[in-house]
């Protein structure tokens, strides 16, 4: 959420960024006519609090027990699809101190935060290149 919120200041034109939160089905429309997604989570892997990851979603499956609810959630919402379109989609986690319910950032992912901003502004303009 506070990456997404970040990177709505400077939204390049033809990209938008969404929070969905646990709502991931509820964006199915989303889904449908992205070309690409970036998914933004918090992810328990074993790293130190801070550690940004990237992958893509082939590889949630893979990280089974390391993957996020949300990221799971998102495999699934790609089994709705019903317009035979599946974009492309890269994730971006950082691993948090803890799990907790609340919006607070522990203060080394509020350290990490510019960095998966900057992370997440690389792949788009990637993307867009």
């Amino acid at each position: 959420m506070h990456a997404v919120r970040a990177l709505q200041q400077e939204v390049p034109r033809g990209v938008r960024a969404v929070e969905v939160g646990t709502a991931v089905l509820d964006a199915l429309h989303l889904l449908e006519w992205a070309d690409r997604v970036l998914a933004i989570d918090a992810m328990q892997a074993g790293g130190n609090p801070g550690t940004i990851y990237r992958f893509g979603v082939e590889d949630i499956a893979d990280a089974a027990g390391k993957a996020s609810l949300h990221e799971v959630d998102l495999l699934a919402a790609l089994r709705f699809l019903t317009c035979g379109h599946r974009p492309e989609i890269a994730v971006l986690g950082v691993e948090p101190e803890t799990i907790d319910t609340g919006l607070a950032l522990s203060a080394s992912v509020q350290a990490a935060l510019p960095r998966l901003v900057a992370a997440a502004s690389d792949i788009v303009t990637r993307w867009r290149a």
